[in-house]
């Protein structure tokens, strides 16, 4: 079977920490999976949030995730504090592709890579939504101010 592979981009526009909590842990003793797309949506939220930026209020409409991709590397456990590195890239016409970098803090080591395609939508006529101008002009050239 062929494994998925995820290149991520070489420069990260932000990062932020989360603390793996008991309630985060599986039966196999560690992070469980599901919870790890839990942690990728709350560290777009806080990357979005630092640019002024609101998920679902954003240049006339909002963001919705299309697609996701995980790879998993090395076990997390409770305790632990995970650094979430995030940037956007791959725009199209619709949306772009949010890249995530997951390590633990303290060692450095790699737990997850991942992407979420994600495209804009307006709420109200409940349909796709071109990628707004303001929004690529942002984050386009992977230098928008941190």
């Amino acid at each position: 079977m062929a494994r998925v592979q995820l290149k991520l981009p070489e420069k990260f526009l932000f990062a932020t920490e989360i603390q793996v909590r008991v309630t985060d842990i599986n039966y196999g003793g560690h992070l469980g999976n599901d919870t790890i797309l839990s942690f990728l949506s709350e560290a777009r939220m806080r990357f979005l949030a630092h640019y002024g930026l609101k998920e679902l209020d954003m240049f006339g409409g909002g963001l919705v995730v299309a697609d996701a991709s995980i790879v998993y590397k090395t076990e997390a456990f409770h305790g632990e504090t995970l650094r979430i590195e995030v940037t956007v890239a791959d725009f199209n016409k619709y949306g772009c592709d949010f890249f995530y970098r997951v390590t633990e803090k303290t060692s450095g080591r790699e737990v997850a890579r991942a992407k979420t395609g994600n495209v804009f939508f307006d709420f109200q006529q409940r349909r796709l939504q071109l990628l707004p101008e303001p929004f690529r002009a942002l984050f386009a050239d992977g230098s928008a101010p941190i």
